[in-house]
């Protein structure tokens, strides 16, 4: 598989198993013996009618992937307590720049009932606090 493609693949999750959510090497594509060693996953396996397009294309370490087997994908990852793949950097940017927008709004109005100073500091504490609860993964 060419790299830039395998690129978009790891990025989707920001570089982690799509089952499990633990951290991939992007060097480490196809090293079976490797802790961080990956390959690209049908989240809807091939024999199932899945395709090779990239929206159903994830990174999976390579046992996770071969336990999973042809297994639905949610089955596989709810062994693992995951219910959804990792966000990407982007999505993951995009969700903690929404929650400080959010959380600067409800900061200055809570902030607001102590007067203009108030709705200023508010506005920086809500800001903080909404930043500060972006998804990890």
């Amino acid at each position: 598989m060419e790299r830039e493609r395998l690129q978009k693949i790891f990025r989707k999750t920001d570089g982690n198993c799509h089952i499990c959510h633990k951290g991939l090497n992007f060097l480490n594509y196809g090293v079976l013996g490797a802790s961080s060693g990956w390959e690209v996953e049908h989240s809807k396996a091939k024999s199932n009618g899945g395709s090779d397009r990239l929206h159903n294309l994830f990174p999976a370490h390579i046992t996770c992937n071969r336990e999973k087997g042809t297994l639905h994908t949610r089955t596989a990852r709810s062994k693992h307590g995951h219910t959804r793949a990792p966000y990407s950097k982007s999505k993951k940017q995009r969700i903690r720049n929404n929650n400080t927008a959010a959380g600067t709004v409800i900061g200055g109005l809570v902030g607001s009932l102590l007067g203009p100073v108030g709705a200023f500091v508010g506005a920086g504490i809500g800001a903080a606090i909404g930043n500060s609860s972006s998804p990890k993964k």
